[in-house]
């Protein structure tokens, strides 16, 4: 096949819009995609199959599919998604017996083979609840290939639900490294849904229609360039800030490594290719690693938590008694966080009250249960003028923790099941290349900074931020020439940690990519254990971009002028 592949997006994380993937099958697609799944998501799935061996998959997405089986059918549109989780095979014959409840002939496969519990004591891990590498796209475009009209996978990487497709329908091979990692790229714009059409955007205020952003397409040609656009008519935009925002999210180094091809974001190339429409080219692609990821989530404990509200007057001597008095309760570790919320000469209560959070965790389930909640309710009466808490604490819950191993690609199992019970092997990839740093390209000239004012440093530039496992990225890029060449000076390791005090004693790796005038901050452990072990705020580091926006340097007045035309 020579014309491009159409790959709209229906989902970009477990309880995204129900309504999208009927939304997308309303225009012109070949394929449709669903993303169902993350870390934290992965530990959700695991907790729900311990209640059922037939549970572990996303089940909303059948809610979700049966109102729009029956219309993909009719078009000829390809289903593709990762919602099976941690049980494919159970969501692939459930999606049968919907076919047949609705009188449908439909071709379901499912690619399993990820899910690696089983071998945990071999890995050298201690009781997990679920282990599961990250596999590629070669099972879906094999699925494909057979004619199935529905593939559903377990845990593979997110591009890949868009790398599949388009490899089955052009015929791509393993050592077509340039247009898998083109797809890849594709595939990571469009893969957390409307982030690529205008949501959680820094400059969202320019976007005319953002009540319903529209959810997005990847016109995926031969050579692995793409188009991005959206169906017409719908909200939101598609412009090259959206699409650069949604690039930084969640990336590491500038080689971006997959189980397929290590793709170099930078050599990505965007250019506007007119109204809601924009060509990525230019990417290069490299062997992948030898090696597999593979995501571990376990119970990391127990946890439990409590804000007290602290209202008027002497608010840092209210919070000091009470830290004093829960102390003879508190386990080792325990977090407490002052948020000064309080305005003086407040015309409201709420105004005038800031918050006191104190998260406990511990491996003793009554510990930071009933002998923590009972030791902050009895303050009720004798502890600081005005005492309350948004709620009172509840027993103790269990809390999650992810990490991740990695493992010979060549030693886990990727196996595609067709409708017919016919089990096909996907081969790891046979040429592989260990990662390396991709060296730091020479910054353009510091520009002369002239007249300054003091202003928040995101008048002049956006940010995206993500998470991964118990670190976090922070995206940051211009939208000018003149405004990289200052914000690359500007934004050094040592003046993110100024800007940023949580990450000032941590470390933290700066990515620089010219392409896309943009700079990748990557902080290790500042979400601790990660996202579901939920100490921080903000556990999922999805605001620390618009945060670090918010801080006020000294910025060029061209600079500001300039922006804000733009």
């Amino acid at each position: 096949m020579t014309g491009p592949i159409r790959i709209a997006n229906a989902s970009g994380f477990y309880g995204d819009r129900a309504a999208a993937l009927a939304e997308a099958l309303e225009g012109d697609v070949d394929v449709v995609t669903g993303d169902y799944l993350a870390e934290l998501t992965m530990m959700i799935l695991a907790l729900d199959r311990l209640k059922s061996p037939d549970r572990g998959h996303a089940r909303t997405f059948l809610r979700q599919l049966e109102g729009a089986l029956g219309p993909a059918l009719d078009s000829g549109t390809r289903i593709v998604t990762n919602a099976g989780g941690l049980n494919p095979a159970g969501l692939a014959d459930s999606i049968r017996e919907l076919a047949a409840r609705l009188g449908l002939a439909c071709s379901v496969a499912h690619v399993e083979g990820d899910d690696l519990t089983g071998r945990a004591d071999d890995l050298g891990l201690d009781s997990p609840l679920a282990v599961n590498a990250y596999l590629g796209a070669f099972g879906i475009a094999a699925a494909l290939g057979a004619g199935a009209d529905v593939v559903v996978t377990g845990r593979v990487t997110d591009a890949s639900l868009v790398v599949g497709p388009a490899a089955a329908h052009f015929g791509w091979t393993a050592t077509d490294h340039d247009a898998l990692a083109g797809a890849v790229v594709a595939g990571h714009v469009i893969e957390c849904g409307a982030q690529a059409t205008g949501g959680n955007f820094s400059f969202f205020t320019e976007i005319a229609d953002l009540v319903h952003p529209g959810f997005p397409i990847a016109e995926v040609h031969a050579d692995g360039s793409s188009v991005i656009t959206k169906h017409p008519g719908t909200g939101g935009a598609v412009t090259v800030d959206t699409v650069t925002a949604q690039l930084l999210y969640e990336i590491g180094p500038a080689r971006y490594a997959g189980p397929d091809v290590t793709a170099r974001f930078d050599t990505v190339a965007l250019a506007p290719d007119g109204p809601d429409r924009v060509r990525i080219s230019g990417v290069r692609g490299e062997p992948p690693p030898p090696d597999l990821k593979v995501g571990v989530n376990g119970i990391g404990g127990y946890r439990n938590e409590v804000t007290f509200v602290l209202t008027g007057l002497d608010i840092e001597a209210k919070a000091e008694l009470v830290k004093a008095q829960m102390a003879p309760v508190l386990p080792s570790g325990a977090r407490w966080t002052l948020a000064r919320t309080d305005h003086p000469d407040a015309d409201t209560e709420e105004a005038a009250s800031a918050l006191l959070h104190c998260v406990v965790r511990s491996a003793d389930r009554d510990e930071v249960g009933r002998r923590f909640s009972s030791a902050a309710v009895e303050l009720a009466l004798a502890s600081y003028p005005g005492f309350h808490a948004t709620s009172p604490p509840t027993e103790a819950s269990p809390f999650g923790r992810f990490t991740s191993i990695v493992v010979p690609a060549g030693s886990v199992d990727h196996v595609v099941v067709l409708d017919d019970g016919t089990r096909l092997t996907v081969d790891a990839p046979a040429e592989t290349l260990a990662l390396a740093e991709v060296p730091a390209p020479d910054p353009p000239p510091a520009p002369d900074a002239g007249t300054t004012r003091r202003a928040p440093i995101g008048r002049v530039v956006g940010a995206r931020s993500g998470d991964k496992g118990g670190s976090a990225n922070v995206g940051v890029w211009a939208r000018t020439d003149a405004a990289y060449a200052w914000m690359v000076h500007e934004l050094t390791v040592e003046r993110l940690r100024e800007l940023l005090p949580e990450a000032a004693d941590l470390p933290v790796a700066r990515h620089v990519l010219p392409n896309l005038r943009a700079v990748n901050f990557v902080i290790d452990g500042i979400l601790g254990e990660g996202v579901a072990a939920n100490v921080r705020f903000d556990p999922q580091a999805k605001a620390l971009g618009e945060w670090l926006r918010s801080r006020v340097v000294d910025v060029p007045e061209a600079l500001i002028g300039r922006e804000a035309r733009t």
